[in-house]
């Protein structure tokens, strides 16, 4: 087994293990290596410091880590909301910068009752929370395949 510190085109670094070297290379071209923050498939090997044994362990063999619980928590959180964003776009309609104006002629029964999703200014969330207007707000991560 082998860990590389790996680097995605937006600057992520974050490890992965791998069998050995060609298996890196083999999942790589195969566009199976993701960043786990953004699910970006342009991943490069990040420059790492050489494990240098200290000096009353030299000759005993290197035991490599398992993947941090944590890293793979994220990894499976980021995948949910990959999942969420496709619904999203599979069965809302998108309205844009116009999702407050939007919103409140929904609320206001002025426009069919539908799901509609986009962006919104911190000013805009606000006021739309002190008219008693419910709408959510989440992450929105990256497609799978950017």
């Amino acid at each position: 087994m082998i860990l590389y510190d790996l680097r995605c085109k937006t600057g992520h670094e974050f490890e992965a293990w791998f069998r050995d070297s060609s298996a890196y290379d083999r999942q790589r071209k195969a566009g199976a290596v993701l960043c786990p923050v953004c699910g970006d498939k342009k991943v490069e090997k990040a420059l790492m410091a050489p494990a240098v044994a200290k000096k009353g362990n030299r000759g005993e063999p290197n035991v490599p880590q398992q993947p941090s619980p944590e890293a793979a928590k994220v990894a499976e959180v980021m995948q949910m909301l990959r999942h969420l964003r496709k619904q999203i776009e599979t069965n809302c309609d998108y309205v844009g910068p116009k999702f407050a104006e939007e919103a409140r002629r929904i609320h206001y029964k002025e426009t069919e009752a539908r799901g509609i999703y986009g962006e919104a200014t911190k000013e805009e969330s606000e006021a739309l929370k002190d008219e008693g207007i419910e709408f959510g707000q989440i992450p929105w991560v990256p497609p799978h395949d950017s």
